[in-house]
């Protein structure tokens, strides 16, 4: 069984960057022997690198990622930057990080017109800094605002069809 774990970059409640994440998460479901854990930042309490407290939620994602034979990472663009949430889970993961040698697939929102490339470009140098197999093809989601109904579903058949292809990707990759 294949595990992959998804990274949300974002703790926003019904945020753009889940519901373009629900669209991964249902193509890996299309698969069998798919074995998915969401590290969903709302749930953990994870500290700033030299803060002292309980690090049981930095354990658990360290875990997960270690475990994992790819990994998806997502996150919106805010101000021309990943988001705080997303940095601070990679601060998480440790240095050496859990990420070196894992397959990463990414995927970024924004409601500009030209998506999350500026963030795009910022997580690929880091996230290959820290020793990720960071895969090509990145999936940006321009004017996200535009590309996803209130019930969350993906009105945008390119958009729907780039996002399936980020799992389809990390798997085609995973299975050498």
């Amino acid at each position: 069984m294949k595990k992959i774990a998804v990274i949300l970059g974002t703790s926003r409640p019904e945020s753009y960057t889940s519901k373009a994440l629900d669209v991964v998460l249902d193509e890996f479901a299309r698969h069998d022997k798919i074995h998915v854990d969401l590290i969903d930042p709302t749930h953990l309490s994870l500290l700033f690198p030299g803060q002292d407290g309980d690090n049981k939620d930095q354990e658990k994602i360290q875990e997960i990622v270690t475990k994992a034979d790819g990994i998806v990472f997502s996150t919106p663009e805010y101000h021309g930057s990943m988001s705080s949430v997303a940095k601070l889970i990679i601060e998480n993961l440790s240095y050496p990080s859990v990420l070196a040698d894992k397959p990463v697939v990414m995927m970024g929102v924004a409601a500009g017109s030209i998506g999350a490339i500026k963030t795009l470009e910022q997580l690929r140098g880091t996230l290959s800094h820290i020793g990720a197999i960071v895969l090509p093809f990145p999936v940006s989601v321009p004017r996200v605002h535009k590309v996803f109904n209130k019930d969350g579903t993906c009105n945008d058949e390119t958009i729907e069809s780039l996002l399936r292809g980020l799992a389809d990707r990390l798997l085609e990759y995973i299975d050498g």
